[in-house]
């Protein structure tokens, strides 16, 4: 599972020219699943994000986690992020998880986010949906988290 953290000022989700989700001050994320990701792993993703000190304190140090703050979120499904163009010109998709999978764990992620941070903060893009996504970048600061690269095993699928 690989989450794309973009700190933000706003962004905003639209579908078909109507905005379906936003947030205000906070963290965008674009989430992609991977075929051997599992709930486990999502809830796991989820605990790393909320606590990820990378908003400013009174000093201006990155020293304060999302929960500290009261930052909102707005998570859109990417499955973009398993790009592989490490051959030829046109990225390869493979490394994604089947649409039926990366919709229940995109889903139970944004679940996990409405349960700690209520679901006013919370907004959400429309799986498979063609979107249009626009932010104010604060920092700019923008994180990804690969849970291949940190090290956590999935349970498979």
């Amino acid at each position: 599972m690989r989450a794309l953290i973009q700190r933000v000022e706003r962004a905003q989700v639209e579908v078909e020219g109507s905005v379906v989700g936003s947030c205000g001050e906070g963290y965008l994320i674009l989430l992609g699943v991977a075929p051997t990701d599992d709930e486990a792993l999502t809830e796991r993703l989820w605990r790393k994000v909320s606590a990820l000190r990378i908003c400013e304190d009174e000093e201006g140090r990155t020293n304060r986690s999302l929960v500290d703050t009261g930052g909102d979120v707005l998570v859109v499904s990417q499955f973009t992020l398993y790009a592989d163009a490490r051959r030829g010109n046109r990225p390869s998709f493979t490394g994604a998880a089947r649409p039926e999978l990366a919709e229940r764990l995109y889903v139970r992620f944004c679940e996990l986010a409405e349960a700690e941070l209520g679901a006013e903060r919370v907004g959400r893009g429309v799986f498979g949906a063609h979107m249009r996504v626009s932010l104010v970048n604060h920092g700019p600061f923008t994180v990804l988290l690969d849970t291949d690269e940190l090290g956590w095993a999935s349970s498979g699928v």
